[in-house]
């Protein structure tokens, strides 16, 4: 990969790694409806006007129907869970849970007809990873916040879902109309109830620059970074990054927001990512067959929010 592209690797497991921390603040001074409307309506803003330089409305008035569907899976509902979940769940614990998304991905896939043999070794991969995640989650299975990890795993369960919708069926349709359509679907879908839960007085600076950043650097800036990423080194490896957020998630949970950094919390990022990179890894390929050695599609996470080019499933969605 070129110097180029891995900066824009680098720039991209920032990007899609601190959301979770920026939630986390936003969230002590605004409602969920309210920090997903600013979010979706700044990111909007910003990339309609690039949708619609580039073929216009068109292309999404022609996949309304999955673009609503995936819309949902992966903005609708994730965003607004994964916020009400960081009132009772540390950013750093919230973006590792998020990180079991390959597996439950790789898990869908199958259930859904994916004719993909899973060998030992993704076999091992799924347990390892879900054994991660029961260590993370254990400890915490008691009141709030039992409520809020079954939040986040319902947010990875629709970040699973949503590339399996773009790829079977939003593959015509450009990835910038597809995070711009998104992102104006969710705006409208959240103005009403953001109006209703408006907060009386200006939010604290920290909390505005924590809905501006999410908005137009985690959202806007992110996609942009992200489609350029996709052009520099190819889908297979661009999606790699999502590997990484998870560690950003809880470095910068530590370093800025001073939460705990526990050796249940190092044991369990070791087996959640060990095991949806092994989960994620295709057989190696028969005599005649390209090689394969990479992350499998179905279980590439969104990350925190976004949009794969086609025919990526994932996100970044």
């Amino acid at each position: 990969m070129s110097r180029r592209g891995w900066l824009l690797f680098a720039l991209m497991s920032v990007l899609w790694g601190i959301p979770y921390l920026m939630i986390k603040v936003a969230v002590g001074g605004v409602s969920v409806p309210v920090l997903v409307f600013a979010r979706t309506a700044l990111g909007a803003l910003v990339l309609v006007p690039l949708a619609a330089r580039s073929g216009g409305p068109a292309p999404v008035r022609r996949h309304w129907r999955p673009l609503l569907a995936f819309t949902a899976m992966e903005i609708l509902g994730p965003w607004a869970l994964l916020s009400d979940a960081e009132h009772r769940l540390t950013s750093s614990m919230t973006g590792l849970l998020i990180a079991a998304v390959p597996i439950i991905g790789v898990v869908l896939a199958r259930l859904a007809g994916d004719a993909e043999r899973l060998g030992p070794v993704r076999w091992a991969g799924l347990l390892v990873g879900l054994a991660g995640v029961g260590v993370l989650a254990g400890p915490h299975l008691g009141g709030g916040s039992a409520w809020a990890i079954g939040e986040v795993m319902l947010v990875a369960v629709g970040y699973s879902v949503a590339p399996m919708i773009a790829t079977r069926r939003l593959q015509d349709l450009p990835s910038l109309h597809m995070a711009a359509g998104s992102l104006t679907i969710a705006a409208v879908v959240y103005a009403i109830p953001a109006a209703l839960t408006w907060p009386d007085a200006v939010p604290r600076g920290r909390v505005l620059a924590a809905l501006g950043g999410l908005g137009l650097v985690c959202t806007a800036l992110a996609f942009m970074v992200f489609f350029e990423l996709i052009r520099e080194a190819g889908t297979s490896r661009a999606m790699v990054f999502t590997y990484v957020n998870p560690a950003v998630a809880v470095v910068a949970g530590v370093l800025l927001l001073g939460e705990p950094l526990t050796g249940t919390i190092i044991a369990s990022f070791a087996l959640i990512l060990g095991g949806s990179v092994l989960a994620t890894v295709r057989r190696e390929p028969s005599t005649g067959e390209p090689s394969a050695a990479e992350p499998s599609a179905a279980g590439v996470p969104a990350a925190d929010a976004g949009v794969a080019d086609v025919p990526v499933s994932e996100e970044s969605r």
